[in-house]
């Protein structure tokens, strides 16, 4: 995106928490792929879905160090609640401490190890299910999830433009090839409505009929 673009999208919405600066901040000091984190902008969209919504259940695959999940959290129903999964046990303490910082620790439970494994297991409805995992798996997440979604529920998937590598079609990296296997099969999935949105490295908003 064009930087005084981008610059003037960040002027005319609503300033980042500060919790959540830090947060940025010392992803990027401390861990390898930094940019994996959310970031302001699309973390106040997912706030604002939250919101909108106002889930009793969500559902993140990837917390990372944690700020999707608090952006997600804040929008919940008195007495909701936000599941996230993350498969490196080596991010838990982090990000449980920045959910304490942000006040949202009392509504998250952090559960460890693979999503396939464990999403069987729950035994929920889920309103919103966020998907920014293993972009070789995001077809697993989307099948695992899509029977525990509500009707009228929502799934938004991250990265699904994925640096605009999705238009090689010939791509053999095997993330890219999931990205690209995974929206075809969502183009042609029934029961949903679909649409892509171009806010930062694509994000999919997906709902149930």
């Amino acid at each position: 995106m064009d930087k005084l673009i981008e610059k003037y999208i960040h002027d005319h919405s609503s300033q980042e928490d500060p919790v959540l600066e830090e947060l940025f901040r010392e992803t990027h000091i401390r861990f390898v792929n930094p940019n994996m984190s959310t970031g302001h902008i699309q973390g106040k969209f997912l706030e604002l879905i939250s919101k909108m919504i106002t889930p009793e259940i969500i559902l993140e695959i990837g917390t990372f160090t944690g700020y999707s999940a608090i952006c997600l959290a804040r929008g919940l129903k008195p007495g909701g609640r936000l599941i996230t999964i993350e498969i490196n046990d080596e991010l838990k303490e982090f990000s449980s401490s920045w959910f304490r910082k942000a006040g949202v620790d009392q509504v998250i439970t952090q559960l460890t190890g693979r999503a396939q494994e464990i999403i069987p297991g729950l035994d929920k409805q889920l309103d919103l299910v966020f998907i920014d995992g293993d972009k070789r798996e995001y077809i697993d997440y989307y099948k695992l999830s899509i029977d525990k979604v509500r009707s009228g529920g929502f799934i938004l998937a991250d990265n699904v433009l994925w640096g605009d590598k999705v238009l090689d079609a010939s791509s053999s990296d095997p993330q890219t090839r999931g990205i690209i296997e995974f929206n075809e099969m969502i183009m042609r999935e029934k029961g949903i409505e679909k649409i892509i949105l171009p806010l930062r490295d694509g994000l999919m908003l997906i709902r149930k009929k």
